[in-house]
């Protein structure tokens, strides 16, 4: 009889207890599931942003290598006509060489560099048709031209969003949460795709300066 009592009152007590061990563990459970949910979401978030990145660059390169294959027509072209102008189409080499190095390296930096080197020089390329009024008559330069300047235009939308989708990654990566996440999904900063000096302003043309005489064959 005593035992049944000791027996009820030891339950008795023991009753909240294991109500409060229950509450603790389903608490426990619940935060654990908001921050699997938390680090998950925020995890997904640094790699689409990174995937977005990547996916804007490849648009950019994309139009940057129809670039450089155009650029290497139009100087074959010209070649024909302004066979002295070597220091420019070695420039444009130099600069096509740096940019398939940097591409096979993965260097977005270095393919960035390239393109710059390389907008610098266009101008001096597409300006040479008025030293040499010849190629104002050909129709493969003409169309060159045409093609490369809807391509610079290509370049420039998608610099753009290219920029945008850097900009937005680079801001989480390096805010408080974002750099945690960051770090655990391998993602980090990208570069910003600035355009060269000039490269917005249209090639002007000195009128004053004589065109070169062409070279006169050799006296034997």
């Amino acid at each position: 009889m005593l035992a049944a009592k000791t027996h009820r009152r030891d339950s008795a007590q023991a009753g909240p207890l294991v109500v409060m061990l229950i509450g603790l563990v389903v608490v426990l459970v619940l935060f654990a599931l908001i921050f699997l949910a938390f680090y998950v979401r925020g995890y997904n978030h640094a790699i689409q942003l990174e995937q977005a990145a990547n996916e804007a660059w490849g648009n950019v390169d994309a139009q940057l290598q129809r670039r450089f294959d155009l650029v290497g027509n139009l100087v074959e072209t010209v070649k024909g006509y302004a066979a002295q102008e070597k220091e420019i189409f070695e420039t444009v080499a130099e600069a096509r060489t740096r940019y398939f190095q940097a591409d096979k390296t993965g260097s977005i930096e270095g393919k960035i560099q390239a393109s710059n080197e390389l907008t610098g020089v266009l101008s001096r390329l597409l300006v040479l048709q008025e030293a040499y009024p010849q190629l104002k008559s050909n129709q493969n330069f003409l169309a060159l031209q045409d093609q490369l300047e809807g391509t610079e235009n290509r370049i420039a939308v998608a610099r753009t969003r290219y920029n945008e989708a850097v900009r937005q990654l680079n801001s989480y990566v390096k805010s408080f949460w974002g750099s945690f996440f960051a770090k655990r999904a391998g993602v980090q900063t990208k570069p910003f795709f600035e355009a060269a000096p000039g490269a917005q302003q249209t090639p002007k043309v000195d009128f004053s300066t004589p065109a070169p005489k062409p070279a006169e064959p050799a006296t034997k």
